[in-house]
């Protein structure tokens, strides 16, 4: 697969997603999208809102861990361990989907993590290293100890992945033809990356808006340049959009094909978080209320526009949440 000539070919068909909801749905149903009233008020336009904080592992990712072990599965090729990096959603994805197929799962995790997120990784069977002071430092250890170990390295970014992933925008473009704009985070680029790939296979003319961390700038700063640029990652809030180092191969694929890409302070991020509570009585991380604020920056913008939002997770530690729903 060249896929310097061809990013796309990273992508799965529209049959390749058919058959990955297949595999999907023996865990759990298609999540929800509805068009929240206040939350519609808030931004002056119809707006909808896709649940994956309704997942069993409540966030999108474990929708990449099913799919991948499932590609493994039917190579023949499932391994004795997997070991991968992560600041939580992904590990518990992994965990998942490991327990499912009977594979030993190890993470890395930088310190300071989540003590929920971890909690729930290691309640999944997951044996859990801390390692580093950012998911880069995390994600290099877990590599040396998948060489060490002859373990198989799960990434952050993989086509197998991105089959799971974009599930989720095919369910939402199909609950929600009418749909104008769509906002999507942005981590390691596995959920604007399968927009894409959704909007492609059903050939829909919906545009999808990036979003980043402004802590956390790297996928802003290397579709501007052109080529990879590491940032520092210095977000207090949306762990999960917490990269120092974009993925290549994800660059590639979103640079034709994102609208434009906004980025969203801590604040901002506090303030969608609350609202989505207020609004929708659901629990956002930060990285799952960062869509909807990028479409508040944007509001005046988006009249008359039917928007829809990935509420892309819900696992934020209590006391941070408490915190940010005081801070008014």
């Amino acid at each position: 697969m060249n896929t310097r000539l061809d990013p796309t070919a990273l992508l799965p068909t529209l049959a390749d997603i058919e058959t990955a909801a297949e595999v999907v749905y023996r865990d759990f149903a298609a999540t929800p999208q509805y068009r929240w009233g206040l939350l519609s008020q808030r931004l002056g336009t119809d707006c909808w809102l896709k649940h994956e904080n309704h997942t069993p592992v409540g966030a999108f990712k474990i929708r990449g861990g099913l799919t991948y072990f499932d590609q493994l599965a039917q190579r023949g090729a499932l391994p004795m361990e997997v070991i991968s990096a992560t600041r939580g959603n992904h590990g518990q994805s992994m965990g998942w989907a490991a327990r499912r197929h009977g594979v030993a799962c190890t993470i890395v995790v930088p310190r300071g993590n989540s003590l929920e997120k971890n909690a729930a990784m290691r309640a999944l069977g997951v044996t859990l290293i801390e390692h580093g002071d950012d998911f880069q430092e995390a994600r290099e250890h877990a590599i040396q100890l998948a060489a060490q170990r002859g373990a198989h390295m799960v990434p952050s970014f993989h086509p197998d992945l991105l089959r799971g992933v974009s599930t989720y925008w095919w369910e939402f473009l199909r609950a929600v033809p009418q749909l104008d704009v769509v906002y999507v985070p942005i981590g390691q680029g596995s959920g604007a990356c399968s927009a894409i790939a959704a909007k492609l296979a059903l050939q829909h003319p919906v545009r999808v808006v990036g979003v980043v961390s402004s802590h956390a700038t790297t996928y802003a700063d290397s579709l501007a340049a052109g080529h990879v640029v590491e940032a520092p990652v210095t977000t207090q809030l949306a762990d999960g959009m917490a990269c120092r180092v974009a993925d290549a191969e994800a660059l590639a694929v979103m640079a034709p094909h994102i609208d434009h890409i906004v980025q969203v302070s801590d604040a901002e991020v506090a303030d969608a978080m609350r609202a989505l509570f207020t609004d929708t009585h659901n629990v956002a991380e930060g990285a799952g209320a960062a869509a909807l604020a990028a479409a508040l920056q944007e509001r005046d913008a988006l009249q008359g526009q039917n928007v829809g939002l990935a509420l892309t997770g819900g696992n934020v530690d209590a006391p941070m949440f408490a915190n940010t729903l005081a801070k008014h």
